[in-house]
């Protein structure tokens, strides 16, 4: 098991750098440069151009892996890891066909917000019934009831399976967008989504052989995103786009729901959660006062970034290691949130 995750994750570093080596000049040749919005801060004005859609990087290195070392999963009957990419793929072209768009318009508008939200509200509707369907929810003793588990607590209530839909859609969907705002910064939705596959790698490991799969899509992931890291730290030689985005966000609360613990998200997804909230934040706020602003702009890396409450105007390199360390610590307190359940 643990000479199958390692390879998974060197496997995923190699072919996602080596893709990188072609892909960077290729996009520079097409001309695939993204927009920068002209709202947000001055200085990033100078990323104009810098090649998107990186995310292809990471989405053809965690395919390759899960479709060579999690073969003999496979053939045994475990397709767990298999759900799991396809649903994240789903959301990447999802991404893909935005980021399409955008290019073609030579803007940073791509498809209308109305669009997106329907297109993954189905696709997270299905992904639940999948995972329903193959048995991968713990269905309650009550018939029509499917429980969720409380991490920390280590206990589980039951909910309506229309409720428990519900309550997952609207997790699934949050926790995609949320991700996708966080890229904004050179580098930060890679290093806080590290730290999450991680934990899922970690924790497939501690569990043993039933969770190898997801053990193996998770350490993929995180080899990916490091051979992506090498062009997309500051400064960025390339970004990820929402196609590479829509995907990490994808797979991040799809693993959550494959281990059938989407509670654990709140610890775990703590950086997704701030960044989300900020924008909720700002935008109330600014209603509520007809024009004032809580940040200096949202979501709060931007607010950092430009000095907010204390002055200091944060780098990027500093952003993205303040980041990463909370979403490192967090996975480390989520691990301990979680340890307990078998």
């Amino acid at each position: 098991m643990t000479i199958k995750l390692i390879l998974a994750f060197v496997m995923a570093f190699i072919i996602s750098a080596a893709f990188g080596a072609w892909l960077v000049p290729f996009l520079r040749r097409i001309k695939a440069g993204q927009a920068i919005r002209e709202d947000g801060p001055t200085w990033h004005m100078s990323k104009a151009g810098t090649p998107t859609m990186g995310g292809l990087m990471f989405i053809l290195a965690a395919v390759i892996v899960c479709l060579t070392v999690g073969w003999e999963n496979m053939l045994a009957g475990d397709y767990a890891h298999i759900f799991v990419l396809v649903f994240a793929l789903i959301y990447g072209a999802i991404g893909f066909l935005d980021d399409f768009e955008k290019l073609k318009h030579k803007q940073n508008l791509g498809l209308t917000a109305k669009q997106k939200f329907l297109l993954q509200l189905v696709v997270a509707i299905a992904f639940v019934y999948l995972l329903r369907l193959f048995g991968l929810l713990h269905m309650s003793d009550r018939p029509g009831y499917i429980d969720v588990y409380v991490p920390f607590a280590n206990f589980s209530f039951a909910l309506p399976e229309l409720v428990y839909v519900v309550f997952a859609a609207f997790v699934i969907v949050g926790t995609v967008n949320a991700v996708n705002i966080t890229d904004g910064v050179d580098g930060l939705a890679t290093g806080t989504s590290m730290p999450v596959f991680i934990f899922y790698t970690v924790l497939a490991f501690y569990w043993g052989e039933t969770y190898l799969g997801l053990g193996i899509f998770a350490a993929a992931i995180t080899g990916g995103l490091l051979g992506f890291l090498t062009y997309n730290f500051n400064p960025a030689k390339i970004f990820m786009g929402d196609t590479g985005s829509l995907f990490l966000g994808g797979a991040v609360v799809a693993m959550a729901f494959a281990y059938d613990m989407p509670l654990i998200l709140i610890t775990l997804g703590i950086i997704f959660i701030i960044e989300t909230l900020s924008d909720i934040i700002q935008y109330v706020y600014f209603k509520l006062t007809h024009g004032k602003r809580f940040f200096k702009m949202a979501p709060f890396h931007h607010h950092l970034e430009m000095g907010g409450w204390t002055g200091k105007k944060w780098k990027e390199k500093e952003l993205f290691a303040l980041f990463t360390l909370v979403s490192a610590a967090f996975a480390v307190l989520s691990f301990f949130g979680v340890s307990a359940r078998f």
